[in-house]
């Protein structure tokens, strides 16, 4: 249901003043939402080369735990896996992008001294060992840059529906308005118009009728002439 506004000139005003707040709120908008659109597309690339980096670190170290098993004995592999469960420390902060907060995740840095004695470990479970933290790294990447593309992607669609609210209900609804006010104004001031002219014309007929009215009395008494000068002559 539309909104009824009052037909004044103060509410005329105001709805410009809203149109030109409305028109510059679509404009800045629609710069964050291309930017923002800009930010996504590096970040499609940076998924997709984070993805391809994770396949092969997957393909590396589990073709290195499968040498290792067959190489070293799984019962080996599996108990030396045991005692290398440690914790993962990540350093996450929070970035501020064009609006949006998205995380920003330091892959996890390991030292090169393993969570257990390397005494009794063969080459292959050494190998496989490394190859999992090449490959926990990967994984921190892929989940980080996935994160900041999925919090993006929302982000445009939220502006998107924004900028299409702006431009398709309020702006024309607010223009509707201006439109029909300023019908009103302009209708009332041409009816003022008429009755002032009315008013006029009228005010015309009557000092012109009087002007008559005074010219026939003028006449009237030029004819008659005054009382002293009849008097001589007769």
């Amino acid at each position: 249901m539309a909104e009824t506004i009052a037909p004044t000139r103060s509410n005329l005003l105001q709805r410009r003043e809203q149109l030109k707040l409305a028109n510059r709120g679509a404009d800045l908008l629609k710069r964050k939402r291309d930017a923002l659109i800009g930010e996504f597309f590096s970040l499609v690339q940076a998924s997709l080369k984070a993805r391809r980096a994770l396949n092969q670190a997957g393909r590396e170290a589990y073709f290195s735990l499968f040498l290792a098993k067959a190489w070293d004995g799984p019962e080996a592999v599996e108990s030396l896996s045991l005692a290398a469960r440690t914790g993962l420390d990540l350093d996450v902060k929070v970035e501020n992008l064009f609006g949006v907060k998205v995380p920003q995740v330091q892959p996890p840095t390991f030292d090169r001294s393993l969570p257990f004695s390397p005494v009794g470990a063969g080459a292959r479970t050494l190998e496989a060992a490394s190859q999992f933290r090449a490959l926990t790294e990967a994984l921190v990447r892929v989940a980080a840059t996935e994160t900041r593309l999925r919090l993006v992607g929302e982000e445009i669609k939220k502006t998107s529906r924004r900028v299409n609210a702006l431009e398709q209900i309020v702006i024309p609804g607010v223009a509707q308005q201006i439109k029909d006010i300023r019908s009103v104004l302009d209708q009332r001031a041409l009816e003022e118009i008429t009755v002032l002219k009315r008013i006029k014309a009228k005010l015309d007929a009557r000092e012109e009728a009087e002007a008559q009215e005074g010219a026939r009395t003028e006449g009237k008494a030029q004819r008659s002439g005054p009382p002293e000068a009849t008097a001589q002559v007769g």
